[in-house]
């Protein structure tokens, strides 16, 4: 299923290796597609969004609801 998040504080590519790491840690399916510019993250993936949410706010970004 397609989710798409907001996602603050990714001010570089490494932020975005960061959460993209922690979503495939999650799934090793899953397809990343981040968008830093308008704080967009959007993921293919089974996995519940709190999951996902969970993972990238541990990387220390900030999840919008």
């Amino acid at each position: 299923m397609n989710q798409t998040f907001e996602v603050t504080g990714m001010t570089c590519g490494h932020c975005e290796k960061a959460v993209t790491r922690a979503i495939l840690q999650l799934d090793p399916q899953a397809e990343v597609k981040i968008d830093r510019s308008i704080n967009k993250v959007e993921v293919q993936s089974q996995q519940p969004r709190d999951v996902l949410a969970k993972a990238i706010a541990e990387e220390g970004y900030t999840v919008a609801a």
